[in-house]
């Protein structure tokens, strides 16, 4: 009997590690690693013409582990979006960087270089496919300014999409991001911008990832243009909040008895649950609690995700794991009723 004790700690000691791994490794997809906060500042440092702060960081990317190739790729493609001017001051400016390190002894990895291109497809349809992969739509009309000015669509195509990300120096990811943080510190880009977090999050970028860099723009490089950051990427969470069907979204409510003696504590879980679940999952619309004025341990909640995927990704993350472990014991009855959205044009009186 003994036996067998010790063989089931040993059985939920390891599924607690899996678990306790598996949580911290959700909590650091959605976390930009240190490289990728440097790529921000690096960028937008670029963009900006701030020598001195680029130095810094430049410093700080070779500390994080970026190598020195993939500095230099972000320094060259800041050129399609600041200009040569900025780019080469980048350019430069590292060229002192690596200097200087050399000269106290450090020895930066050089890093791979950009793969040879051996796809015989002429450029203009290899840079179309890749803004299909970066936008997620077909790109073999042309409209707009690319219509306007058929010259700029051919640059933008065969240079700046098949001449620059296709070197696989970067990842598409990691272009985005520069491109992003970029385009975040300058003015008078936001239709740029507003395009290009799109893509980011076409090509496994997530929403959390992208308030990080909002958050860095806001205290590392211009407070007002993090500001300005932060309403685009809102406008790019509720578009794509507002494309999803009633018939997709997922609508329930959910009745929830409470332990009297226990409420205060379980109101602490639930709060930081469902602060947590609408600052970090762009799939979660509406979480609204309600307590009934007569018996506040009942509780009601209204619950919107714009899909079913969604809500089973919200079931998986750490912070509802926290609050559904953490409130087991306190919650002595839950009824969840699963509902059909009746059309929003005609039930909408406001």
């Amino acid at each position: 009997m003994k036996k067998i004790s010790m063989i089931l700690i040993a059985v939920i000691t390891a599924m607690l590690s899996i678990t306790t791994n598996s949580l911290k490794a959700q909590e650091m997809e959605n976390s930009l690693n240190p490289g990728q906060q440097k790529i921000v500042t690096i960028a937008a440092h670029t963009a900006t013409g701030n020598p001195d702060a680029l130095k810094t960081e430049l410093n700080a990317g070779l500390d994080a582990g970026l190598t020195v190739n993939q500095i230099k790729e972000i320094l060259v493609q800041m050129y399609a979006y600041a200009g040569f001017p900025r780019s080469l001051q980048g350019i430069h400016t590292f060229m002192s960087v690596l200097a200087d390190r050399k000269a106290r002894g450090i020895h930066d990895p050089e890093g791979a270089g950009a793969s040879p291109i051996t796809d015989p497809r002429d450029k203009y349809t290899r840079g179309r496919e890749i803004l299909e992969k970066l936008t997620g739509t077909d790109q073999r009309t042309i409209t707009g300014a690319n219509g306007f000015a058929p010259a700029i669509d051919t640059f933008l195509k065969e240079h700046l999409f098949a001449d620059i990300f296709e070197r696989d120096i970067l990842t598409y990811s990691e272009r985005e991001l520069a491109t992003i943080s970029a385009l975040a510190a300058m003015t008078g880009v936001d239709p740029m911008l507003q395009s290009h977090m799109n893509m980011g999050l076409n090509v496994g970028l997530t929403e959390p990832q992208l308030r990080e860099v909002v958050s860095i723009i806001r205290t590392s490089v211009n407070r007002q243009q993090g500001n300005n950051a932060s309403r685009i990427l809102d406008k790019v969470v509720n578009c794509s909040e507002e494309s999803a069907s009633p018939e997709e979204k997922k609508v329930r409510i959910a009745m929830i008895t409470v332990d009297p003696e226990r409420l205060a504590e379980y109101n602490a879980f639930l709060k930081e649950e469902i602060e947590a679940s609408l600052r970090l999952e762009p799939g979660v619309l509406t979480l609204y609690a309600v307590s009934e004025k007569e018996s506040p341990h009942k509780v009601i909640l209204l619950e919107i995700y714009a899909s079913q995927a969604a809500y089973q990704e919200h079931i998986r993350t750490p912070h509802f794991i926290k609050y559904k472990e953490g409130t087991l014991e306190m919650v002595q009855s839950l009824e969840l009723i699963d509902t059909i959205p009746l059309d929003e044009k005609e039930f909408r009186f406001f």
